[in-house]
């Protein structure tokens, strides 16, 4: 036990607008949470993500009542307020930077990204940063293919910053349960049920 108790904490950090957060959040998140030994996942609902700016959004505060909803039984994993409550613009590694300090500062940061979002990270704000201070996990994708030397060339040393984390794939996105809400058809199997009934209560994803 004192072993365990010298090694530093390891958290991991699942951003995203969560609009609505699904199945496939939290399989991922578990996933990390057990094949890398994590201590804990945070999911950090985005006040006002700079690159999603001008699309509509349910309000940030239904998103992350859905987020708790989806989480109220799973111990590893914790929602958080950090980027809903600051002011903008609301860059991931600015959110990062708040949860590091949060946990630790010994802490290991782990950062749970799409493969299309690490083929994307050169274009975000402060990408670097991100790669010297967080391991970055990657979900596989067969659709998404990496260019590792054109991102070394523009991030040095992120290949040894990555874990590409082997799970299923499952083809479900936040964008086709609000349309399938507006369409009236069924999403039991999408998102938790507390978050479908939340989604019904509030009527969220309408036409209006």
């Amino acid at each position: 036990m004192d072993l365990e108790n010298k090694r530093p904490r390891r958290v991991g950090i699942l951003g995203g607008t969560f609009d609505p957060i699904h199945i496939g959040h939290l399989i991922l998140a578990q996933e990390a949470w057990f094949q890398l030994s994590l201590d804990m996942v945070y999911l950090a609902p985005s006040g006002d993500p700079p690159h999603k700016q001008g699309r509509r959004m349910a309000p940030v505060e239904d998103r992350i009542r859905m987020a708790e909803l989806a989480t109220a039984d799973i111990d590893s994993l914790w929602v958080s307020r950090v980027d809903a409550d600051r002011p903008g613009p609301h860059y991931t590694v600015d959110m990062v930077r708040l949860l590091q300090q949060q946990a630790g500062g010994d802490a290991e940061i782990f950062f749970l990204m799409g493969m299309d979002s690490l083929r994307d990270l050169p274009t975000w704000h402060e990408p670097l940063w991100l790669v010297e201070h967080a391991r970055l996990v990657a979900l596989s994708r067969h659709d998404v293919e990496l260019d590792w030397e054109q991102l070394e060339r523009a991030l040095p040393g992120i290949r040894k910053r990555v874990v590409i984390l082997d799970m299923p794939e499952l083809e479900i996105a936040s964008h086709v349960i609000q349309q399938r809400v507006r369409n009236g058809q069924p999403i039991r199997h999408m998102v938790p049920r507390a978050v479908e009934a939340y989604i019904r209560k509030h009527r969220l994803y309408g036409d209006d």
